[in-house]
């Protein structure tokens, strides 16, 4: 048996002028992570921490469509399905990648074309550049699988202005690259047609001023601000009326009653939205995010951790991927199948034992 080609592996390592680039090579599969993909990026940014000749780290994808569309859900599935922990053990690693993204002692440029969603969101909303190219569509669509947003996604949606994180975690929309830049999402947008000359630049720095502040400059050098109008601007003040309400069926309420002109388009294609979400899935979202704004970093995604360990067994995520990915009826049964029938001692127990204390003191595990 030969080994695999080095272009043909998920991910791609390279160092050129002293910068660290790691690709994502799956664009087949959207460039969705496996566990193996995990532990090689942790693995080769843990080796550049500690290399002094190394002065930063590109993160960036192949193929046309994506980024990265999120994480390798049917292994999730069959995981659960079979019995055994493997599912445990990505939430835990996958975590743990994202964790040390956020803390690493090297400036990270992520550069985004395509989709990014989901586990894609959790690799990127770390990093010290956000680079996205006016291609990008980026959200955290998992209450559409019955699932509620991970990957450090109850600390960064829930530290956007007002209550668009409560907006994008309860309906799980994709936004585009306006809106990414409208939301704090992202903090440049470069055109696709730019990609080749930012990697001339980057092979070309001379590194005469600290490394971030090289990145920063080039960036800002070659960025087209705004592509286009934001459209979550105009919905702004809906958006933070409707969904600051203390439940989803209050939020539903109140956009069911929404008739301002400017707003009631939205608000009945929001309803439209919600409806085909999984309801307990949505419920344990707002309540995620909420808790979220009074958790650090290493608490969220401890507790995002308890509800994972929960989740499969208890939650909505094996209807929501048999149906829509397993067997593609696209017709998921969520349990309770109604926003109505979901009851509020359900969506507290997912939380219940949760200490935040304990969570900061508890390490994550490394690769």
């Amino acid at each position: 048996m030969t080994d695999t080609p080095a272009t043909e592996r998920p991910v791609l390592s390279a160092v050129r002028n002293r910068i660290g680039h790691l690709t994502l090579n799956r664009p087949a599969g959207l460039n969705a992570l496996t566990l193996d993909m995990i532990r090689q990026l942790h693995g080769q940014l843990a080796e550049w921490a500690e290399d002094p000749a190394i002065h930063a780290v590109v993160l960036r994808a192949n193929g046309e469509k994506a980024f990265c569309a999120g994480g390798d859900i049917r292994f999730l599935y069959d995981s659960f399905k079979a019995g055994d922990t493997a599912h445990e053990t990505f939430f835990e690693e996958e975590y743990a990648l994202d964790h040390y993204i956020h803390t690493y002692p090297k400036p990270v440029l992520a550069l985004m074309d395509g989709f990014v969603l989901g586990g894609g969101m959790g690799l990127v909303q770390g990093a010290t550049l956000r680079v996205i190219t006016e291609r990008a569509r980026m959200g955290m669509p998992e209450v559409g699988i019955g699932y509620f947003p991970d990957v450090g996604g109850s600390y960064f949606l829930s530290r956007l202005p007002g209550e668009l994180g409560t907006y994008l975690g309860v309906t799980g929309v994709h936004i585009d690259a306006a809106d990414a830049l409208y939301a704090g999402l992202a903090d440049h947008c470069i055109t696709h047609d730019q990609l080749t000359e930012l990697d001339r630049c980057l092979d070309g720095m001379s590194w005469s001023v600290h490394p971030e502040e090289a990145l920063r400059t080039l960036v800002s050098s070659l960025a087209v601000g705004r592509p286009a109008t934001a459209e979550l601007e105009a919905l702004r003040p809906a958006i933070d009326a409707h969904f600051a309400h203390a439940d989803v069926q209050a939020i539903r309420a109140a956009l069911a009653e929404e008739q301002r002109p400017a707003y009631r388009d939205w608000a009945q294609a929001t309803l439209k939205v919600m409806d085909g979400r999984s309801p307990l899935a949505m419920c344990v979202t707002r309540e995620l995010l909420h808790r979220g704004r009074l958790l650090d970093l290493p608490a969220c995604f401890a507790l995002e951790l308890h509800l994972d360990r929960q989740w499969f067994a208890q939650g909505d995520i094996m209807e929501g991927v048999r149906a829509l990915i397993v067997h593609k009826d696209k017709n998921p049964h969520w349990n309770p199948p109604s926003l109505d029938a979901v009851d509020a001692d359900r969506v507290a127990a997912f939380f219940a034992g949760f200490k935040p204390a304990a969570a900061r003191s508890r390490r994550l595990v490394t690769a």
